[in-house]
This record gives structure tokens, sequence and C-alpha cells, in this order.
């Protein structure tokens, strides 16, 4: 492909060697140094828009895209800041709800980056690529302007490149093991570290977590005089149920009952999220006891809500679905939604794990709504090989449950053969399915191969 696309592909991928060859936030002590002198070097962007802050461990990015979405339809110009992305980094950066373009995605780099090379100078240590990415989110959002910005965090809390932000509203999410390399496997001491974005007079949402936990992240709201909102006891989801394309939630928030609001996403842990979604919506325009924000405008806030490759359906007859479930827990919760909201006959799971996590835990809990696995492996360098994967799977399951097919695209093509494979030929095609999951990258990856693009 030519430098001269129209489309701006080659720059991009020229400015993605170039962040590609900075190290990762995992091999370099934690800091805030970094990203604090870039942000005073760029005129403290972040502090340009009140910012809703969303850490924790599962459901941060549909989370951010709820709350995203619900702030676009109340008319608020938004700044969207996640992590990692599916297909495109351009993804990372949104404004208004859509992935800036990849000319703009370069634009932002080429102008920060004098100020970056700066900061490199000053130190042993160059800015990592995220605490570079960050710096480009802030600065896109001052530079739009948007009116509000929902960014979240990208590893663990209290020393993550985003806390330079003063959120307004402070969100944590279910917190769980995961990165235990980096985070270690103390539940408490990674709750302790996550905290860290509650803010000194902010409101902290915080979504239902093991009494332990949600000791520690009370104890800090204490400490820094944080207004507080928990889940199921000032906020939570008062009933569901499944409906076409998603769900239908009566949901408890601060400031009164959200009577029929239909969420076209599935499983429990999403009717969660949106709990958690509005609630930090209502503390931001602080909103209280008796005191809602219009309901036709939330209503089709969560109407319009996506969250790509969070049980995502991407194809049918067979219904194949990706989600980026990475940890047991992530997995156990897309393990639920399957048992109760897809009736199928027989499913084949498409797995490919980074070698990091827990895949033995990945494929516990995903095995009890899965007839078959075809062991796979992502392009990430991080992957577990599909050898090793299927070695564990067989170890677990027995070798008439496991298939190992290396390449991923050659796995997506199996699983929908032997999701079509039946004694029966009048047997529906309704009750066959695929799921790939596993990881974020493998989630992309299967995305692309049914032709999603990115959003």
């Amino acid at each position: 492909m030519s430098s001269a696309e129209p489309d701006g592909l080659q720059p991009l991928r020229e400015v993605e060697e170039e962040l590609d060859t900075r190290w990762q936030e995992s091999t370099v002590a934690p800091s805030l140094d970094r990203i604090a002198v870039l942000t005073d070097l760029l005129g403290s962007p972040q502090h340009a828009y009140p910012v809703v802050h969303v850490g924790g461990t599962n459901g941060k990015s549909s989370t951010v895209r709820m709350i995203d979405a619900l702030f676009g339809r109340i008319g608020l110009r938004t700044g969207r800041f996640t992590s990692p992305h599916l297909q495109s980094v351009t993804e990372r950066i949104a404004v208004d709800g859509t992935p800036i373009t990849p000319d703009r995605y370069v634009e932002v780099y080429r102008d920060i980056e004098p100020y970056v090379s700066m900061v490199d100078g000053r130190g042993d240590i160059r800015m990592t690529k995220f605490e570079v990415l960050a710096g480009m989110a802030f600065a896109a959002f001052a530079d739009a302007p948007v009116e509000a910005a929902v960014i979240e965090v990208g590893l663990g809390g209290g020393w993550d490149a985003t806390n330079v932000v003063d959120g307004r509203v402070n969100v944590v999410t279910p917190i769980a093991l995961d990165h235990v390399e980096y985070l270690g496997s103390d539940i408490l001491g990674i709750a302790k570290e996550k905290a860290g974005i509650i803010k000194p007079d902010s409101t902290a949402v915080l979504a239902a977590q093991a009494p332990e936990v949600a000791r520690v992240l009370l104890e800090h709201c204490i400490e820094v005089g944080a207004t507080v909102a928990r889940e199921d006891s000032e906020f939570g989801v008062l009933e569901r149920s499944v409906a076409v394309g998603g769900q239908l939630l009566r949901l408890q928030g601060l400031g009164g009952v959200y009577e029929d609001v239909f969420l076209p996403l599935h499983g429990a842990h999403q009717a969660r999220n949106a709990a958690v979604a509005l609630a930090s919506v209502e503390a931001f325009f602080g909103a209280g006891q008796d005191r809602m924000l219009d309901i036709e405008v939330i209503r089709e806030g969560f109407a319009a809500v996506r969250s790509p490759g969070r049980i995502e359906p991407v194809g049918s007859a067979p219904t194949v679905l990706v989600d980026a479930a990475h940890n047991p827990h992530g997995a156990a919760a897309l393990r639920a939604a399957i048992a109760a909201e897809f009736a199928f006959d027989r499913l084949v799971g498409v797995v490919s794990v980074l070698g990091d996590k827990d895949a033995a835990g990945i494929l516990t809990a995903l095995e009890p709504v899965v007839d078959h696995f075809v062991i796979t492996q992502n392009s990430s360098p991080r992957a577990l090989t599909a050898e090793a994967l299927g070695e564990l799977a067989v170890d677990l399951f027995g070798e008439a449950k496991v298939t190992v097919t290396p390449a991923l695209g050659e796995a997506l093509e199996t699983a929908l053969r032997m999701s079509a494979e039946t004694d029966d030929p009048d047997e529906p095609a309704a009750g066959r399915g695929v799921v790939a999951t596993g990881s974020v990258v493998t989630a992309g990856e299967a995305r692309a191969f049914f032709g999603r693009r990115p959003e």
C-alpha cells in the first residue's frame, strides 16, 4: 500500500511503529511523573473539561460506552478514551461517540511529539506507549473541544497514566484478579490500587464488590472525603428480562426508578453495568432523591449503546458470538449469558488466550456451555501457543472435546463446520452456534474475520 493512500493508513502505521518502540506500562516502575510533566508542557488539557474516570477489572469499556452514549443523548459533546482496542488503535480516542480518523490520530501525535521528546530527554526512562496515548487523548479532547470526557483506566488505578485527571465522578466496576504479574495476587492490594482514582470531594460510584473489597473502597472514600453511591444500596437493577436483541430493564437510579429501559446488549453483567452508568451520569449532573433525569432521554441513550466484542453477534445460521472475556470472571459472565439467553443445541468455542492469563480458569468457566473447543492462537506475540493451550484443554476435558487449529481464521472455519454437523438433517440451524473468545485480540480478529469494522 503506498504512502499516498487517501485514507491515511500508511502514516498511521508509521506512527504505530514509532509508538511500538516504547516500553509497555508493565516494563517500568509505576510513576505519574512522566505523564504529569507532559500534561504540564501541554497546558494541562485534562483539566479543560469535567471527567468521569472509570476503573475496576471487568466491564470498564462497556460502562464507559454507556456513559458516553447517555451524555451524547443528553446533548453533551463528549470525549471517550478506552483501552485496549479491538481492531484499530483509533478506537481508543473517540469524539462524540466516533473514533477519530487515522489522519486526525496522526495529526494529534505529531502535535504533541515535540513535547514527548522533551519529557524523554529529562530522565533515564522514556515515556511509555500508553502514557503517550493518554496525552494524545487529553489533547484531542481539549482541542475538539468536548464538554465532558469519559476516561477508562488502563492498568490498576492510582499509578495509571490516566490518574492525572480530576474526576468529577470516579467509577469502580467489579474488581477481580487480573494482571496478577503486574498487580499481584492480593485482591485487597489490587482494590487499594484501584481505589486510587477516587479523589477528594468527588463522587464515587461503586459497583457491587466482594465484602472485603467493598470495605477497602469505602475506607478510601472516607479518607478522601468522597461522596459514595453503591450498587444494591443507592442504585441497582430492580428487574431484567430477556428481549429480542438485548434486554429490558427496570433500574433504580439515584433520583428514582427508570422503567422500560431497553439495552441492546446481552447478559446480567451488562444490566449491572447499565445501572452503574446511569448512576454515574446522575451523579455528574447532581441528581439526587426525587430529581430524575429525563426518562425518554435515558431510554434513547441506552437504546443507542454499542459495545463491540461483548457477547456481540457477528454471524447467523449458525449464530456467531464474539466476546473479549480474558479472565475467569469475564468468562463466567459470558457463560451465564449464553446459558440464560441463547438456546444452543450445539456450541463450538474458539479460544485463544494470552500467555499471562489464567487459561485454565477461562476454559473451565466456559466448559459447561461449550460442546467442543477449537483451540487456536491469535496474532499477539503474547499469545499462548495453540499447542500449549491445546494440551491444557485436553488435560482438562479429554481429547474428544478438543481440536487444535493454530491459525485463527482456519479455527473459525473449522468451528463453523463443526457447529453445522448433525445426525438429524431436520435439526434447525438456529440451535447451533460458535463463540470466539479468550482475549481482546481474539475478539478483534474474529470481528475482522466476519467483516465487522472498528467502532
